[in-house]
């Protein structure tokens, strides 16, 4: 029994804990350290306007998460100040940075693309050696659950599947079939269908990955997942969106007979994922909780 002054003699006392000022405030995340290699995001694709504009929000993004983030935007196919390309951007970074030590490179190339797409990638490849600059390059961002989690948002965007799981609503235009699309070749595929499975226990309805670039492959798919039960069908890019040629997507639905959600775009889960591949060749960890699986 407790007295006015405190707990009864012999209970244990607990001391509580200091209160954090604001109500949910959120740790503060850790600054990029001094003379840090620079982020180079390596765009692939056609440069256009809108390319530039997705590359710079998951730029952006990224710094948000690690202030005092030097990155650059390099594009695989550009050239030019209007949009200049990896290999120059690259050239250009290790003359700036001539007293970058052995131990970290003076850049780190992300690629932004979701899956390991064989063209664009060597097209990075290339660049980066060209440079003789001495940059890294990562690994690409997906397979990772949160492609899965940006898939099912895009999905549930565009009506063709329930935006929680958790939430026992119906959508009565969602999808009961998903083709998972994306470019690049069976390496490409391979790496989809993983997060293909990740996004089918989201959804609890069957996925199958496929190349929207190979020759009748978005049709095969489409019979097969007629073939086991699906009746309604959705097209769901795990692509970022600079990877994929205009027109390629629709031709894709069309081809399908089906709806298609968005491509992946500025997603936030793109931007963590490039900071994470960049902080993972580093050695960083600019906040714990974003290497938490997406649920």
């Amino acid at each position: 029994m407790s007295t006015p002054t405190g707990p009864a003699s012999g209970l244990p006392v607990r001391m509580p804990r200091p209160r954090q000022p604001g109500r949910h405030r959120r740790p503060e995340p850790v600054s990029a350290p001094e003379g840090a290699p620079v982020l180079v995001l390596a765009v692939p694709g056609t440069p256009s306007p809108a390319s530039r504009s997705l590359a710079e929000e998951v730029v952006s993004i990224a710094r948000a998460d690690l202030p005092g983030l030097n990155a650059r935007i390099g594009f695989a196919e550009g050239e030019g100040d209007e949009f200049p390309g990896l290999q120059e951007v690259l050239s250009r970074v290790a003359a700036e940075r001539p007293e970058a030590g052995d131990d970290l490179p003076p850049a780190v190339v992300v690629p932004l693309l979701a899956g390991p797409d064989s063209s664009q990638l060597r097209l990075i490849r290339q660049a980066v050696v060209s440079s003789g600059s001495g940059a890294e390059l990562t690994d690409v961002l997906g397979p990772h659950p949160l492609l899965a989690e940006a898939v099912h948002v895009r999905l549930s965007e565009a009506g063709l599947a329930r935006a929680d799981r958790a939430r026992l609503f119906t959508v009565a235009t969602a999808a009961d079939g998903i083709i998972l699309a994306t470019v690049g070749g069976d390496e490409a595929v391979q790496a989809a269908g993983i997060t293909g499975m990740l996004l089918s226990a989201r959804l609890a309805v069957p996925v199958l990955a496929t190349a929207v670039d190979t020759d009748g492959a978005i049709a095969a798919t489409a019979r097969q997942l007629l073939e086991s039960g699906s009746r309604q069908l959705a097209l769901a890019p795990c692509l970022i969106g600079p990877e994929v040629p205009d027109g390629l997507l629709a031709a894709a639905a069309e081809e399908a007979g089906c709806a298609a959600s968005e491509p992946l775009g500025s997603y936030p889960a793109i931007g963590k994922l490039v900071l994470s591949a960049y902080a993972g060749k580093i050695g960083l960890n600019p906040n714990p909780q974003q290497a938490a699986p997406a649920r």
